[in-house]
Order: structure tokens, then sequence, then C-alpha cells
């Protein structure tokens, strides 16, 4: 089979935001008779060329979903050392984001973080503000229906205030009241390890979003990996309710 690389994909047709469910830590340790944590300590190597790959593609967004709600239901042990493992990541990959100019931008619930990890956070996020390259989103602590919910109330607090009304409620408002309010919704999903489900990740935004689901376990995933995703996206045709016909008529108007 042949290799992918970037050189086999068209800049022209590419999203502008891909998120990446990366699963498959624990079960690749296991198949190596280590604990878990040794799954999520060779993870780093397919986050760093996600990354690259993204940055090299020229890609506006890349989301990586690295802890949800639910994980706080782990083994205390797993939990610590994760934890650990992500105060000492930013930490090493800082100058590496600045270099690249890409902007490190984290969503969910980061008040639920340990205060070292979430003092390591807000220092990332201020040192990469100013860059201008590839925006790298991290949710932490994040899930779908934490984040809808967050919303819910945030709205439901404004109307009693009386900042806005029901009937100005739509779709366009609620996404304003989301953690990526400011940030496009994602055009191609990619979830690894051979799972097929969403997982509790953006559940608003991917409404009109590509799944590509692959068998690789996340610490294998590479660039070619993701070249690979990219490639089956520009195959695609994104209709957004609409038929083939509407959607090829729509193109040729534009010519």
């Amino acid at each position: 089979m042949k290799m992918s690389t970037i050189s086999d994909i068209d800049k022209n047709k590419l999203p502008m935001h891909v998120a990446v469910i990366m699963d498959g830590n624990g079960r690749w340790a296991e198949e190596r008779g280590n604990d878990r944590i040794y799954g999520h300590q060779n993870a780093i190597t397919a986050v760093k060329e996600t990354v690259e790959a993204a940055a090299e593609l020229g890609i506006g967004y890349l989301t990586l979903y690295a802890f949800s709600t639910e994980n706080w239901n782990r083994p205390k042990e797993e939990i610590k050392a994760l934890m650990s493992l992500l105060v000492h990541a930013i930490h090493d990959e800082i100058d590496t984001l600045n270099e690249n100019n890409i902007k490190l931008i984290v969503i969910g619930d980061i008040e639920n973080l340990p205060v070292r990890l979430r003092k390591r956070i807000i220092w990332a996020i201020d040192s990469t503000s100013r860059n201008t390259g590839l925006n790298l989103v991290v949710a932490l602590s994040y899930s779908g229906r934490w984040e809808i919910l967050k919303a819910m109330q945030g709205i439901a607090l404004d109307i009693s205030k009386g900042k806005i009304s029901v009937e100005e409620l739509n779709s366009e408002l609620f996404s304003g009241y989301l953690n990526t309010s400011n940030i496009p919704d994602p055009e191609l999903l990619i979830r690894t390890s051979g799972e097929f489900r969403i997982s509790n990740f953006l559940l608003w935004q991917i409404a009109y979003t590509e799944l590509f689901f692959t068998e690789i376990l996340w610490p294998d995933f590479r660039k070619k990996d993701f070249f690979d995703a990219i490639l089956d996206y520009q195959k695609r045709e994104r209709r957004f309710g609409k038929t083939s016909s509407q959607i090829k008529s729509e193109y040729s108007n534009t010519d």
C-alpha cells in the first residue's frame, strides 16, 4: 500500500478544522505488558507528529481530545500520573510551539484541574497568544454534554438579567456561549483505535463533520496516517442536507 505524503494532498481542499479523539493508549501499553501510563507516555510522539502534519499543511485549527470529564472516574494513580505528564509536556513543548508560530487554546473545565497544571496552562496560553499560525486546541476535563449544559446555564442567567430574550435565541447565539465560540466547527473528526463512537466530544459542533475511523492505536499514529485521513476527506462530497445535484449546481455557479 502506497504511503501517503504531503505532496498527495490538494492544498485547495483542506479542512479548516480537524478534531482528533486520541484513543488506544491503554490497550497499546497492555499489549506490551505494561501499565496504562506507559501508553500515555508513548503517545507524545503521536501528538507531536499530528501537530507537525497539521502545521505543515496549513490547517487553521487542530483540536485534540486529551482528557474527558468521564476520565476522572479512572484509577487515581493513572489520573495523577497523567496530570503530571501533561504538566511536563506543556513545559517541554512551549519553545517548539513558539518557534513554529503555534497558538495554544484550551477548552474544558480547567477549574477542575490540579492547581499546578492549571497554572502551567495559563502560562502556556499567554506565552503563545501572539502566534498566528496553527491554533492548537486541547480539550481537558471536557465533554460535549458538560459544555452544552454550561451554555444553557449562561443563557438562562442572561435571560434572567434581561441581557437577551427568549425570542433572540437561535443557533448562532447559542454557539456564542460554547467553549468554542471563536473556533469554527470541525470539518473532519479522526478517531483512532478502531472504536466507532463520539465519546461525548464536540456534540454540538460536529453536526455536519466528516468522520474518519482508523484501527491504529494512538501511540502508533504518525504523519502519514494524518495525511491518509485528509486524503479520505478530500474524496468526500459535503452536502449539508442538500442533494448532490444542488451542490454541483452551486459549485458550477461560482466558476
